[in-house]
């Protein structure tokens, strides 16, 4: 049986998952936010490894090894830059979340933390996020509950913590 849940706190300090994602950009090669925060904690080696990978499309994900990160692996994902929803954005973020769990398991990873991909700098709406998010890998983990034991979202504040975990609550009621 798995567990999904949500925490306030930084990603690049997560201890109890194998990987973490990475909300990335299409390079790979680092940028600000969650992203620049994991390269920097991650040391030089992961911008290596990026840089073999030839970028990654939006709602896509690919992984590399964590280097100085206290997990195993990072599983990098680019979300959509909010447009008014009007350029397939929430199919899109749905896509990075599918995918990433569709890695981790091919992957043979049983625990994966999310950050809130999309809601920084790339403006998706917190609450419509934290739906599909949240929507997008119960159902991952119903079709694939054998191969997860824990998913949870590290979210950077207490707003997007209190959205998130609104949205995993439902599924226990």
């Amino acid at each position: 049986m798995y567990l999904i849940k949500t925490v306030k706190g930084d990603i690049t300090k997560i201890t109890d998952v194998q990987a973490i994602v990475n909300a990335a950009n299409n390079s790979l090669l680092g940028g600000g936010g969650v992203d620049g925060a994991i390269h920097r904690a991650a040391g030089p080696e992961l911008l290596a490894e990026c840089r073999t990978l030839n970028g990654c499309a939006t709602g896509e994900a690919k992984i590399t090894k964590a280097y100085n990160l206290p997990c195993n692996y990072v599983i990098h994902t680019v979300g959509p830059i909010w447009n008014g929803g009007r350029s397939r954005e929430e199919e899109l973020l749905a896509g990075c979340y599918f995918n990433s769990m569709k890695l981790a398991m091919d992957n043979g990873i049983r625990s994966v933390a999310f950050p809130s991909i999309s809601t920084g700098v790339y403006s998706f709406p917190v609450e419509l996020a934290a739906k599909i998010a949240v929507r997008t890998v119960n159902r991952f983990l119903k079709d694939n509950a054998e191969k997860f034991d824990l998913v949870k979202w590290v979210l950077f504040d207490s707003n997007t913590e209190s959205v998130y975990e609104a949205e995993v609550d439902k599924l226990y009621k």
